[in-house]
């Protein structure tokens, strides 16, 4: 309900995944550009120290050799490449690239599913409401504020895209997901007991698979992004004027 951080860091009542696939002895790294976002979003120590939290460049090399752990979450440079206004999105682009063209590449790739998503809107607007959804526990927020309803709605859409060799070509899925459907396919895959009541409700991401057949064994050509001068050209620094100059007609 707000941005204020917690003077007092309260512990989940049921963990983070972090501490799942640790108690079960599952491998997981957070490969970082600039900071890791699990030191971020959890801020205790036993995170912020974990050995699992390791330079992006360690991403690159792990995937080459074959050798990525079981789960991992891969970060942009939160100032530069993630997309994030008013940055020039051809950075996003071209580091999104590398990701996936490594994942591709890598002897791993038989066993492997990426998930290419953002944390937040894309855009200024939504024209479909959030519908409702299961809440995630009856923990209230710290400091409650009129909008507050219990966190039982969605938020806004975000895009996301599933590459794996497992992938159904051409697929456009028409479930409704969460970015706890994240959690909840690696859950299902670890047979691991949900967080909150939220993944348990969650539709993982089996749909946007076909596990009968490798649709993908062979990776197709990546397109390559556009990052030549005409796409640069646009570089600035600060936030630009919303919305754009010339983008309103007067009523």
């Amino acid at each position: 309900m707000d941005d204020i951080l917690p003077e007092v860091i309260v512990p989940a009542p049921h963990g983070t995944i972090f501490d799942l696939l640790d108690a079960h002895q599952i491998p997981w790294r957070n490969y970082y550009s600039t900071f890791p976002a699990t030191s971020y979003l959890y801020l205790g120590g036993a995170i912020r120290n974990h050995p699992g939290i390791v330079p992006v460049d360690q991403f690159f090399a792990d995937a080459e050799s074959g050798s990525l752990p079981g789960f991992a979450i891969i970060d942009p440079s939160w100032g530069t490449n993630s997309g994030e206004d008013p940055q020039n999105i051809v950075h996003a682009e071209v580091f999104a690239a590398s990701v996936v063209q490594a994942v591709m590449d890598s002897p791993a790739w038989p066993r492997t599913l990426l998930v290419w998503t953002f944390d937040e809107g894309g855009g200024y607007y939504d024209h479909l409401p959030p519908p409702a959804a299961v809440a995630p526990d009856d923990i209230g927020p710290d400091w409650p504020a009129p909008a507050y309803t219990g966190f039982a709605q969605y938020g806004f859409r975000v895009p996301a895209v599933v590459v794996s060799p497992w992938s159904r070509p051409g697929h456009v899925t028409s479930v409704v997901h969460d970015h706890t459907s994240i959690p909840a396919m690696a859950e299902r895959k670890w047979n691991l007991p949900a967080l909150t009541h939220r993944d348990a409700a969650a539709a993982d991401l089996s749909d946007f698979l076909d596990l009968s057949q490798q649709a993908f064994a062979e990776p197709p050509t990546l397109a390559q992004p556009l990052a030549g001068p005409a796409q640069l050209a646009c570089e600035k620094t600060g936030p630009g004027q919303i919305p754009p100059p010339g983008s309103v007609t007067p009523g």
